[in-house]
């Protein structure tokens, strides 16, 4: 499985990157952007992920 995840901006929370990755690498990205204080959004990547 793939997903898509989002990096938010600190101030309105808009995407200000995307990503799509599979589920072996979530966990590792969570864990960075926790480690920084940095707000993501993550969502099963469809078929109209780019």
């Amino acid at each position: 499985m793939r997903f898509e995840i989002m990096r938010l901006d600190d101030v309105d929370g808009t995407p200000v990157d995307t990503t799509v990755v599979d589920a072996a690498s979530v966990n590792q990205i969570v864990q960075q952007a926790a480690a920084i204080g940095q707000r993501l959004w993550i969502r099963p990547a469809g078929t109209a992920a780019s």
